[in-house]
């Protein structure tokens, strides 16, 4: 299944998630960095026809995702976006999710993340989502969702995946960015290397696992998906219900706004 988008947002979109292929790995560049690489339905679905694409297409090995400029890897939902959404819109938003990260969750090729530099809310879930994430000493990570009014629905089921309970309610209710060196500590980023070869590292990587025998690496991954499959349903449901009444309730949409207000 894909998302649809009219023409000129299609465009648009072209221009806001670039492609390129380095070899035979693809690398997709988040690319609207006088907005942090945040990200608005049309990029959404640019990104998973990109990646679906990229899953069916013989020749490509490997996908490196990264953002464009030196402040962030993608500083999640584009608030002048959501600003709009009522219940309706919300539930619709949810669903645009669930379908990227089931397309992640089900990619059979690498996918590794080269964080150039901030990766807040639903980009930290991306790239918690992907199998291998590079950074730099300027690499943040975090939910900071709580303070524009969303609630991490989907954000708490993916980080207590990957830090247990504790960490993640400390994390979510706070709103805190971890930085580069505590998340390398966690786990949540494997490799951390200087900003100018951080590029560099996520294709060689890319390019390694790339060469690892197909069937057994896509075998591994279907299989981590299917282990957390009946979690990931349960956490879906649960937010297009949350999501739906937070929105209808339109706390997120006026948190939003005074948020936006505030930057102008």
């Amino acid at each position: 299944m894909t998302l649809v988008i009219d023409a000129e947002a299609a465009r648009e979109a072209e221009a806001h998630v670039l492609s390129e292929m380095v070899g035979t790995t693809q690398l997709i560049t988040l690319n609207r960095p006088e907005r942090l690489n945040a990200w608005d339905a049309p990029m959404r679905a640019r990104l998973l026809a990109l990646l679906q694409r990229a899953n069916a297409h013989p020749e490509i090995g490997a996908v490196v995702l990264t953002g464009a400029g030196e402040r962030a890897f993608c500083a999640g939902q584009d608030l002048n976006e959501g600003k709009t959404f009522d219940g309706l819109r919300a539930e619709l938003w949810i669903e645009e999710w669930r379908l990227l990260y089931s397309t992640i969750r089900r990619f059979e090729k690498p996918l590794v993340v080269a964080l150039n530099g901030l990766a807040a809310g639903s980009a930290f879930q991306v790239a918690l989502l992907c199998d291998v994430r590079v950074g730099h000493d300027g690499s943040q990570m975090g939910q900071p969702e709580i303070n524009s009014g969303i609630v991490s629905a989907t954000g708490f089921w993916i980080m207590r995946e990957m830090l247990g309970l504790s960490r993640a309610t400390e994390m979510i209710l706070t709103g805190r960015m971890a930085a580069a060196e505590e998340a390398h500590r966690l786990g949540l980023i494997h490799h951390l290397v200087p900003a100018s070869a951080l590029r560099g590292k996520a294709l060689e990587i890319a390019a390694d696992l790339a060469g690892k025998p197909r069937l057994a690496f896509k075998l591994n991954k279907q299989r981590f998906c299917a282990a957390t499959q009946a979690g990931f349903d349960e956490t879906f449901e649960a937010a297009r219900l949350i999501h739906r009444h937070a929105f209808d309730a339109g706390e997120p949409q006026r948190v939003m706004e005074s948020f936006l207000t505030k930057q102008r």
